[in-house]
């Protein structure tokens, strides 16, 4: 069995490096080897690295997270943006922390619609309320990924969602008009943004209830 023998060669020559590399070498290269680990989606090594007391938080150095368009930092990261549920839970209950990453990770467990994976995010601690990066919305992001979804809007609701802004427009009854958008008139803008408060506020207030 081919994938087998890859199994136990990889497992093998992890066995023989952890006891001779040193933390200064690790620090040098930029990247730890459950970065690695992860990205390739071998759970038992990650097991390893972490019973040889490998930080499940050291973050990738900048020049190595330069060669990534979302700027991703943590060995987490890696694991929740390949979908693997297994190296996520083994990290978590290794001790990583799961909002350390400029794009969070719920966000990217959100996106990728795996409820197992969302829900073992939120139990450890995960932001609910977290805003993406690009975000223009007054309330929460992650709630863009649920308004078509009750099951991850009811998860995010138990795990603490602020609901409450979903009601709040920053404008109030004045002027709509965002800086920045010129040439629009701002009957237009208004109705636009007045739409979308009420459409987000319903939607919400209606499948919570």
């Amino acid at each position: 069995n081919v994938k087998l023998m890859k199994w136990f060669m990889v497992h093998r020559a992890l066995a023989l490096l952890i006891p001779v590399t040193s933390w200064d070498a690790v620090d040098d290269s930029g990247i730890s080897p459950l970065h690695s680990a992860a990205a390739g989606g071998h759970t038992q090594c990650l097991e390893m690295l972490l019973n040889a007391h490998y930080d499940p938080n050291f973050m990738l150095h900048p020049w190595v997270r330069r060669s990534y368009d979302d700027k991703r930092q943590s060995a987490l990261y890696f694991a929740v943006s390949n979908d693997d549920v297994a190296s996520t839970r083994v990290l978590l209950e290794g001790g990583a922390m799961p909002n350390q990453d400029p794009v969070k990770c719920l966000q990217v467990a959100l996106r990728l619609g795996n409820y197992e994976l969302i829900n073992l995010l939120l139990r450890y601690g995960s932001n609910v309320n977290y805003y993406c990066r690009v975000n223009t919305t007054h309330f929460p992001s992650a709630l863009q990924y649920a308004l078509k979804d009750e099951v991850v809007l009811r998860m995010l609701c138990n795990y603490g969602y602020d609901v409450e802004r979903c009601f709040d427009c920053p404008y109030g009854e004045g002027s709509h008009v965002p800086q920045g958008y010129e040439g629009w008139s701002d009957t237009v803008i208004k109705d636009t943004l007045v739409s979308s408060c009420l459409t987000f506020g319903v939607q919400c207030f209606w499948r919570v209830s």
